[in-house]
């Protein structure tokens, strides 16, 4: 019995040993609080998961190779519906459930009964706050359905702290939704951060303090030149070509920002919107929401906060030079730092342990038609202008001279309804008629009628991701779909998405800090499914019109 009494001492004094060790080696066993203290949000716009794979040798160790080294990574999350927008990703994602329970079908659709265009996150009823007038008519006012950030604050009694951050107004408000304690965004005109009323009454003093450090004016005032050597872009089109728009039909590095901006905008002070534009306005963004998490005491208590990070320049740099092109490839190992210093403040300042990080897309991209076909895939350009004249003329020459289309947006025919009342005519008839004559032109992969989903529930499938689309509303009489490699023309963009296609809706996501652990999961996920799980994991309320379901690779 002696010699057993020795034994269990023994062993005693080595677990005591090697847990002294591991602590005071800063490995101590990983014990993460019931809650996490702060979720961060980190959505990229147009970031598609085969260009994370494409770079991934090539980051850093303290970035994005962090989350993927350290996170549980989903290979095959997916948007499960058509119109694949920026504001209809960020609301889906802070959601939990498709575009047609939570109204942010598209980034902006037609309303025929005022004849208007309605952008999504418009709202005449409240005031700018530290920026210019048009900037500041925004606000959550047309998300139909509630956030994770919402619930979250309705469950600690709006005692959790909650803010979104983003260059473009429609991400930074949609992926925190109706209660946060506050929402900036960039604005154009002045090169600040700004929010409207409904927020705010006045920008607290930090943000002011923040804005008058000049920042914007001292990026655009440099160059943007080759992050890393021209070798470490080998794989990307060559630095110049005539696929790319380019700044002016200037599409090779270096940018001297000064004088493009001076050409860009026809003066060299009257306006910012350049910056977002360059990787620079991704690395504002950083340096603002790290001194939002600072100054606002984000993840100091208890209770769990949210913060939403929402990074832009990606989206218009794709739209401008394409997904392979090497300004895309600089942007995208510029971000791999700026999420190298958003972890290392977030790690530093509240430790590993008391974070939840989800890092993913709001969309893909599809590559320049012109890049596709000289690889012998098909592709083009519909050219929608073209098609709507055609289309007026075609309803003339059937039922008369009038004005029978209201609107074009996003691929969807607003029709004049009370024209149609007035003559007598069925709606129904003539949405068939319009999809009939659509489908003709080279590249419409099909049209569908308003008619063909009001009451229908189809499988799976493209005809699903238009349902998961369609909001009696808001949505069109006819939904056009075009085929695979074929985008529209929208200015100086040489490709789009906006597309129910693998190149579209597949994008990386990947979970980091807290509880989560190291692994990868190939299995398919709804992009619904964030808000369920994040839901699940804080122990709050899901959305109110969630269909996501928890992650169960991610549960406790």
């Amino acid at each position: 019995m002696k010699n057993q009494g020795g034994v269990k001492k023994l062993l005693s004094g080595i677990v005591v040993m090697i847990s002294f060790f591991l602590r005071s080696s800063g490995q101590g066993a990983y014990l993460p609080p019931d809650k996490p203290r702060l979720v961060i949000g980190i959505v990229v716009e147009q970031l598609k998961f085969d260009q994370l794979e494409r770079f991934r040798d090539r980051f850093g160790e303290d970035g994005i190779k962090r989350l993927l080294n350290e996170g549980t990574y989903f290979r095959n999350a997916s948007f499960e519906y058509m119109l694949t927008q920026s504001a209809s990703g960020h609301a889906t994602i802070s959601t939990g459930t498709e575009p047609s329970y939570h109204g942010i079908t598209s980034d902006n659709w037609f309303l025929p009964l005022k004849n208007e265009l309605i952008y999504c996150t418009r709202d005449l009823e409240v005031n700018p706050v530290g920026g210019s007038f048009e900037s500041g008519l925004n606000s959550p006012v047309n998300l139909q359905a509630s956030t994770f950030s919402d619930e979250l604050e309705m469950a600690t009694n709006k005692n959790a702290k909650v803010f979104g951050v983003g260059i473009k107004d429609n991400s930074a408000i949609l992926s925190t939704g109706h209660s946060a304690d506050g929402v900036y965004w960039f604005d154009n005109t002045s090169g600040t951060w700004m929010t409207s009323t409904y927020y705010l009454k006045s920008l607290p003093s930090w943000v002011a303090d923040f804005n008058a450090t000049g920042y914007s004016e001292s990026y655009l005032s440099g160059t943007w030149d080759l992050l890393r050597p021209a070798k470490d872009y080998a794989d990307c089109l060559p630095d110049s070509n005539s696929f790319e728009t380019g700044f002016n039909s200037n599409n090779n590095f270096p940018y001297d920002l000064k004088k493009i901006r001076v050409k860009y905008n026809g003066s060299s002070k009257a306006d910012y919107s350049l910056l977002r534009e360059t990787p620079y306005g991704n690395s504002f963004t950083t340096k603002f929401a790290i001194k939002l998490m600072e100054k606002e005491g984000l993840g100091k208590d208890d209770v769990t906060d949210y913060l939403s990070v929402c990074y832009t320049s990606t989206d218009y740099i794709g739209h401008r030079f394409g997904p392979s092109s090497v300004e895309m490839g600089d942007a995208i190992l510029r971000l791999d730092g700026d999420i190298k210093d958003l972890l290392a403040y977030v790690v530093d300042s509240l430790g590993k342990k008391n974070v939840l990080i989800y890092f993913t897309s709001a969309h893909g991209i599809s590559e320049i038609p012109a890049v596709l076909e000289k690889n012998r895939i098909p592709a083009g350009y519909f050219r929608q202008n073209q098609a709507l004249q055609l289309l007026r003329s075609y309803l003339n020459a059937v039922y008369g001279e009038g004005n029978w289309v209201k609107g074009y947006s996003e691929r969807q025919i607003f029709l004049n309804r009370t024209l149609i009342e007035d003559a007598r005519l069925s709606l129904e008839d003539v949405q068939k008629k319009v999809a009939r004559f659509l489908v003709q032109f080279t590249g419409v992969a099909a049209a569908y009628p308003y008619s063909a989903f009001e009451a229908n529930d189809f499988g799976n499938g493209n005809l699903k991701k238009i349902i998961n689309n369609f909001n009696p509303q808001r949505s069109g009489d006819v939904i056009v779909t075009l085929n695979p490699g074929w985008v529209e023309r929208d200015g100086d963009y040489v490709t789009n998405h906006n597309s129910p296609y693998e190149y579209d809706n597949h994008v990386p996501l990947i979970w980091y800090g807290w509880t989560v652990n190291r692994s990868t999961v190939t299995r398919k996920v709804n992009m619904t499914d964030i808000a369920a799980t994040l839901s699940s994991l804080c122990k709050v309320p899901s959305p109110n019109a969630c269909t996501g379901e928890p992650m169960f690779e991610l549960s406790r």
